[in-house]
């Protein structure tokens, strides 16, 4: 469950400025959205996408079925 600040806080403070599970959280919830979105909420998420490439994407914290946690090499 995603604990942080809400989006009226956020939508006062520079992309730049969010933590990547701030990005990473609003970045997913755009997504189940994206029919529903007026002009005002695409703009913010092509922004949010612009923020998350230039800080080089989303990196995993945690392994799952088809991914771990570092890269392992046979």
């Amino acid at each position: 469950m995603y604990v942080g600040r809400d989006l009226s806080e956020l939508s006062m403070t520079p992309k730049t400025q969010w933590k990547d599970s701030e990005l990473e959280y609003y970045h997913h919830s755009f997504q189940q959205i994206t029919g529903y979105l007026n002009i005002e909420g695409s703009t913010m998420q092509k922004e949010i996408i612009k923020e998350i490439e230039s800080r080089g994407g989303l990196h995993r914290n945690e392994a799952d079925w088809t991914s771990g946690t570092r890269p392992t090499f046979d």
